[in-house]
């Protein structure tokens, strides 16, 4: 009986312990939080996964210039998988002004729109008119050189599957 009691004690106290370097099962949780304080993060869903920038050099980056009387914007990440395939995610407007508040549809790859690009190495494919998806800027300091914001989109890649990003977020600092 005293055995019986010892084992059953053991048995308790194992399953009480708790690891705290487990990893949040939720991918979602995996992502920074939606800030607007220029934290320098980005993070999204990819086909439910957390896409995260890696700790590689230039792994992220964003600017919003004018240049030639034109607004150019671009929030970029890039990461490696298990493979050591390079995939990045972009945000991009050409020729386009952005204002805090406002919603823009990410359509097609051409000046005045807003859109959508993903690579797998050097492949690239952008939003268009059937896959499409939008980009909201929360945030947009000039003073500070600060932009943020939250997007979404479909995408097609070079082998005819279709890729979801959902909630995406940044929170960065720009260049000019």
């Amino acid at each position: 009986m005293k055995q019986l009691l010892i084992v059953l004690t053991l048995i308790l106290t194992l399953s009480c312990c708790k690891d705290d370097d487990v990893t949040p099962i939720n991918p979602i949780d995996q992502l920074p939080p939606a800030t607007q304080i220029g934290a320098n993060t980005f993070g999204c869903l990819l086909d439910g996964k957390a896409f995260l920038p890696d700790n590689s050099s230039n792994s992220y980056n964003c600017f919003y210039q004018f240049v030639s009387n034109e607004f150019y914007f671009t929030v970029r990440a890039s990461n490696r998988d298990e493979n050591l395939n390079s995939y990045s995610l972009a945000i991009k407007t050409e020729q386009k002004q952005i204002f805090e508040g406002e919603t823009y549809p990410l359509v097609n790859n051409i000046p005045t729109k807003a859109y959508g690009s993903y690579s797998l190495v050097s492949m690239f494919s952008y939003t268009n008119l059937i896959n499409t998806g939008e980009l909201t800027i929360t945030e947009l300091d000039l003073t500070n050189q600060i932009v943020s914001g939250t997007f979404w989109y479909d995408i097609k890649d070079h082998n005819d599957v279709v890729h979801h990003i959902r909630e995406g977020r940044f929170d960065m600092h720009y260049t000019q």
